[in-house]
């Protein structure tokens, strides 16, 4: 049980941290294939925007879960 709170924190930290570099760092390599797609025209800053919000909201859930898990035991 101490091996799935410590992955699920784990897991969390790297979706906030690169929900956060994807959305407010607006680091769009960190999504796969969007350079060539935003230069295609297929793909626009609104997705990738939207791709790093969804980013940070897991990982706020994933560690919120495993904060949860290590209170009540």
């Amino acid at each position: 049980m101490t091996l799935l709170k410590i992955i699920l924190i784990l897991v969390g930290l790297a979706f906030i941290t690169f929900g956060y570099l994807i959305y407010f760092k607006e680091k769009y390599n960190l999504i796969n294939g969007f350079e060539g797609e935003f230069k295609s025209g297929r793909k626009t800053e609104v997705y990738a925007k939207k791709v790093g919000l969804v980013e940070l909201i897991i990982g706020i859930i994933f560690i919120l879960i495993g904060i949860i898990v290590i209170i009540i035991k």
